[in-house]
């Protein structure tokens, strides 16, 4: 198959909006980045969206969230449609119980499709969880890509930080993503997640600009300690996590805002100094993407925690705000090839498994 153009999305839990990216590829090899674009969303839709988390097809309040989700992805994407072949939908998640009730995707991409007038592949999840993976982390295949776009000779390991972090350890010199030994793949823990819940509980604020708050408080060592035993955390991969952390919101409860926020970054960075000893070998470079790498207190810690180098994937020639969006133009493009989009060690699904599904206007 001949590389074509598509048009990826994503709208993560962190609730800031939608980003779409453009992405040239055969879904094997990366040809060429496109155009990006992104729809912030306004207070009283991420209110709509958080009302309905945790809730699955049919509750109350779904329908509403979902209706919501369609129309802002059609608005960043209508603009651009023109110069898609295809276009990868994620949807909104909304729950995710994988080994329990499934997972939760909130829009229909066939309403999209229809909307667009183009070729919608959605529904990346349920395959994989249906086949007893953890149907998270997806990103890890495009990671495979992207090391080997930018001729990276050694292994290296990509840390998203959005609401949830999920690391990918990747051995560049495997030809094929789904091949033993390219990936390991897993969530780490919170990330941006509880500090913005706790940032709106406190002062309506929807997170904190620049880790500016955070930087000026003093993290509880006792409250990073106890959370670091939770047996989630504790668990070896493959892992994937919904992005409530109830307990770890209460913990912070007695502290003041300052130190309530250093302190949940102190949580998050642990948690990712932690998934190292996962990783089959040191990586060469920690290669941050997602907001989190805007918040400087959440790079410091880093820095000062993982073994290895640390820098925002910038540094390697790509784009940290959409490359979440670019892995579902390239995994859309994987699902319209019937290739696999996960492997045992990303999901923990038995064989490499092919999955989501295709819908036409």
């Amino acid at each position: 198959m001949n590389a074509i153009w598509a048009l990826g999305t994503m709208s993560g839990t962190s609730l800031d909006g939608v980003d779409a990216a453009f992405l040239r590829t055969d879904g094997e090899s990366i040809s060429a980045f496109g155009e990006t674009a992104y729809r912030a969303y306004a207070e009283p839709e991420r209110e709509v969206i958080r009302r309905a988390f945790g809730l699955w097809p049919g509750d109350d309040g779904v329908a509403e969230a979902a209706a919501l989700v369609e129309a802002a992805h059609v608005a960043v994407l209508g603009p651009l449609a023109s110069g898609a072949d295809l276009v990868g939908f994620h949807g909104q998640t909304l729950a995710h119980d994988p080994g329990g009730r499934g997972t939760h995707q909130a829009g229909d991409g066939a309403e999209v499709a229809r909307r667009l007038g183009l070729p919608v592949a959605w529904d990346f999840r349920s395959a994989d969880v249906a086949a007893g993976g953890q149907g998270a982390p997806l990103a890890p295949f495009f990671h495979h890509a992207c090391a080997r776009w930018a001729r990276l000779g050694q292994p290296v390991a990509f840390l998203n930080l959005g609401g949830v972090g999920n690391v990918t350890w990747v051995d560049p010199a495997a030809p094929r993503p789904e091949d033993p030994g390219a990936l390991v793949a897993f969530d780490t823990g919170p990330a941006n997640a509880p500090l913005n819940d706790l940032l709106l509980a406190r002062h309506g604020m929807a997170q904190d600009e620049g880790g500016l708050l955070a930087l000026s408080g003093q993290a509880d060592a006792e409250v990073v300690r106890a959370f670091l035993c939770n047996d989630w955390l504790l668990r070896s991969p493959p892992k994937s996590l919904d992005r409530h952390f109830p307990d770890l919101l209460a913990a912070v409860e007695g502290l003041s805002v300052a130190d309530a926020a250093a302190t949940l970054v102190a949580a998050a960075t642990a948690c990712v100094a932690a998934s190292f000893a996962h990783m089959p070998a040191r990586p060469a470079l920690l290669l941050v993407c997602g907001g989190g790498r805007h918040n400087r207190a959440l790079m410091e810690g880093l820095a000062a925690a993982a073994p290895c180098p640390v820098a925002p994937v910038e540094s390697i020639g790509l784009n940290g705000d959409m490359l979440e969006a670019q892995a579902f133009a390239y995994l859309a493009v994987r699902v319209q090839r019937g290739l696999p989009l996960s492997a045992p060690m990303t999901t923990g699904v038995p064989r490499p498994l092919p999955g989501g599904r295709i819908s036409l206007p």
